[in-house]
């Protein structure tokens, strides 16, 4: 059965198809949405069955997937990592929401993602409304991944129009809030004593 197509306005989201987005996560939905960087493939992080599919569309085992959650907020984010230091909690205030996913060592509450424990957790807080609503309607975070492209110039695809027709098959949901953007988020290591730039982004590394 093909995707569903659910236009959602970038800056002020409609509450009712929130819900229906959220809705779809709940009953082990795919969705692909939005981000303030590039779309992104998600599912319900607490979802076992939707986690399954989402591995099967990225055609990457449950021990080679990369989590990333995406959260809302600095509070919710925190249940996943085993600490957060003073340096890194006052970067984080100062810089999200915004293009940065800061990489931390796991807390004992990340789910085992298909009985594989992961040592780190990728967490987002995109400043972008409808992830920011599905999050906090749905309660808890998003699994997620980038949507990539084939072509060898264009890295991720950003027409939301030519991505459901690539995955409109593969997910349930697809939400367009416009073009996407081509260049992803930047990846801070924050495992360590220092904090690592571990790929440049759309977020400025000049701390």
């Amino acid at each position: 059965m093909a995707a569903e197509l659910v236009r959602i306005h970038p800056v002020n989201p409609e509450t009712r198809k929130i819900n229906r987005v959220t809705e779809c996560l709940r009953s082990s939905g795919l969705i692909i949405y939005p981000t303030d960087t590039v779309y992104g493939l998600g599912c319900d992080l607490l979802n076992r069955k939707a986690i399954e599919q989402l591995c099967r569309v990225r055609q990457v085992k449950p021990e080679k997937l990369n989590l990333s959650f995406i959260c809302s907020s600095i509070s919710e984010a925190a249940q996943y990592v085993k600490r957060i230091d003073t340096p890194v909690f006052k970067l984080m205030k100062k810089i999200l929401p915004g293009p940065y996913t800061f990489i931390f060592e796991s807390s004992s509450a990340v789910p085992k993602i298909l009985g594989v424990n992961k040592k780190t957790v990728g967490l987002r807080i995109p400043r972008h409304p409808v992830p920011l609503q599905l999050v906090q309607t749905l309660g808890n975070p998003l699994i997620s991944a980038s949507i990539k492209s084939d072509d060898p110039i264009e890295e991720y695809l950003t027409n939301p129009e030519d991505i459901y027709h690539r995955f409109n098959h593969a997910v349930d949901m697809v939400i367009d809030s416009g073009a996407g953007g081509n260049i992803p988020s930047t990846i801070l290591d924050c495992t360590g004593d220092e904090i690592i730039v571990l790929r440049k982004g759309l977020g400025t590394a000049d701390f």
